[in-house]
């Protein structure tokens, strides 16, 4: 250990001194890379990711020329890290899209903590914004973990990127009901809310001629934040004023007739037809493994008794003759 410290004093002096004066380098300029960030419209989340990469590849450097001080040689622990990164890189390819992806919303500004989303049949309210995923709660109070690289991928639905929004409703009326009537009514009810604004006016027409009914369409503005609450006062105000001033509501409807005469129902033919067999073609098959033989070859036996008969019959013949003589 001796004889090392004085072989290479100066290199642990040089090693000592490049290691404070880096660090505080180091500190002092992330320090005034952070009031630079300051001035500027980042998110601090992205700032902050930011920072963190910048402080790691400073410290790195400082590493190496560290090593390189002491004579220490750095090309096999560049090619232990890159196997160590290639192997995790491989492993955790989800994860580094992810974070990818996570880069583009956080600098791009596409969202920003308490907007009310929709992405993949999914809404809430923004609760946390990170690198690996978005965090929304939902209005019963559900936290539900979207990942970033979904986000991009898929169609996002952002509520309060504006100041204002537009409510729509449709009314169904019956065709009874005067339609200038139906209008106003409509119209009226909408401008007697304060919360819906004045400008844009607020707007009804008939939409279209329903198989049951008058189908109007309304729309007006009002803030984000009270979308809600003018959806339902309309909603409320509008039944009650169609109520009060006789516009009636008609229920799908179906006709009903009745029959009075006796329909024919014309019959052809004479009952059923006589059934008339299929004639069949009966394919004999022989089995020449298990079938009897005689099949194939048949074999004709005369019997004993007939040869007596025509025996008898022979020899009787000679004395009848005689006889007749």
């Amino acid at each position: 250990m001796v004889n090392f410290f004085r072989g290479n004093v100066w290199n642990i002096v040089t090693f000592i001194a490049v290691l404070v004066l880096g660090v505080v380098a180091i500190k002092l300029l992330l320090n005034i890379m952070k009031r630079l960030f300051r001035r500027t419209h980042l998110e601090p989340i992205a700032v902050g990711f930011i920072m963190a990469i910048i402080k790691f590849l400073l410290y790195l450097m400082l590493v190496i020329v560290l090593l390189e001080i002491l004579g220490i040689g750095i090309t096999w622990i560049v090619t232990a890290f890159s196997a160590v990164f290639l192997a995790v890189g491989l492993a955790l390819q989800n994860n580094i899209a992810n974070l990818a992806n996570g880069i583009i919303i956080v600098s791009s500004g596409m969202f920003k903590k308490g907007d009310y989303i929709a992405v993949d049949g999914v809404e809430g309210s923004i609760a946390q914004i990170n690198f690996l995923y978005i965090t929304l709660m939902t209005p019963d109070n559900k936290r539900i973990t979207i990942p970033n690289n979904k986000i991009l991928n898929d169609i996002v639905t952002n509520y309060d990127s504006n100041n204002t929004r537009r409510v729509n409703f449709e009314f169904e009326v019956g065709y009874a009901n005067d339609v200038e009537l139906v209008k106003n009514t409509v119209i009226e009810c909408m401008k007697s809310n304060g919360m819906v604004r004045l400008e844009p006016a607020p707007f009804c027409r008939m939409k279209a001629m329903g198989d049951n009914n008058l189908v109007f369409v309304a729309r007006c503005w009002c803030d984000r934040e009270d979308y809600w609450n003018v959806y339902y006062d309309m909603m409320e105000t509008v039944f009650n004023e169609f109520k009060r001033r006789g516009i009636s509501i008609d229920y799908n409807q179906i006709e009903v007739r009745e029959r009075n005469d006796n329909p024919a129902n014309p019959v052809t033919g004479n009952g059923l037809p006589v059934r008339v067999e299929k004639q069949r073609k009966n394919k004999h098959h022989f089995d020449l493994e298990n079938s009897d033989l005689t099949e194939l070859f048949p074999i004709k036996r005369k019997s004993k008794k007939t040869t007596k008969t025509t025996e008898t019959v022979t020899t009787s013949t000679p004395k009848a003759s005689n006889v007749q003589k």
